[in-house]
């Protein structure tokens, strides 16, 4: 999905039924139309080079139809089809369609498909995400000529000395030093787990201890919530505050 919008493609031999979909598409805000095709032929060119999320396929079309072509599709791109067959017809057809819109078709039921399409959309992408945040599980670091795997969950903060960065650990009095920003190693971690407090610290935003006016507690270390940061922060205590 790109900008949040759903990018597709119309596959249909008919130009009657080729621009009437088109004119669907095109009073559907969150459809972004791409290119209209009228064979599967030429739509699998057209796709090779322009990845697309949806399809608006028809089934019945000369030297290969919507049905062949749909299993020919890459794993991501879901298909609508819309079809003269009836949806007895269809049930033996083992495809993995989002829907199925019967000739002739109006704008309503149009538009419950492609709602359908937007909700599949919707879930994937939350899964995606929770997926990544999930993996995002230790980092690996340069210190001292050696790759050092660093757990995520045994991080309480990181402290930024110019063109270094000290990482205090749990249970670990000795900091590990690693060549690296503080503004390109936040870019690596989840926003979820980790949070810039001050220009020269990242904390651990469930190992701290206390907060205590301006200023953060980790493992008696004390860290101030710098002006820039403070907006964010208070924030995030705010929405996991009980009231």
């Amino acid at each position: 999905m790109s900008n949040n919008k759903i990018t597709c493609v119309i596959v249909d031999d008919e130009p009657m039924a080729l621009n009437l979909v088109e004119s669907y598409v095109e009073k559907t805000p969150f459809l972004d139309l791409k290119q209209k095709c009228s064979s599967a032929i030429e739509a699998m060119e057209f796709i090779k080079n322009n990845p697309v999320d949806l399809l608006f396929l028809d089934i019945q079309m000369p030297d290969l139809t919507g049905l062949e072509f749909s299993k020919m599709l890459p794993k991501d791109t879901r298909v609508i089809f819309t079809t003269a067959f009836d949806h007895y017809a269809l049930e033996g057809f083992k495809v993995e369609a989002i829907d199925y819109l019967l000739k002739p078709f109006d704008y309503a039921e149009f538009l419950a498909a492609a709602n359908k399409a937007a909700t599949w959309f919707e879930l994937v992408k939350g899964k995606k995400q929770s997926v990544l945040s999930e993996e995002k599980e230790f980092l690996f670091v340069k210190s001292e000529y050696k790759q050092l795997r660093i757990k995520l969950a045994d991080v309480l903060y990181f402290e930024g000395l110019k063109d270094y960065i000290k990482i205090w650990l749990k249970d670990n009095p000795k900091a590990v030093l690693t060549l690296m920003s503080l503004k390109s190693l936040e870019e690596e971690l989840p926003e979820t787990q980790f949070m810039r407090v001050h220009r020269s610290f990242i904390v651990s935003l469930k190992n701290i201890d206390i907060i205590e006016r301006s200023q953060i507690i980790i493992n008696d270390q004390r860290i101030t919530v710098s002006e820039q940061y403070k907006p964010k922060f208070l924030e995030y205590i705010n929405n996991n505050s009980l009231h």
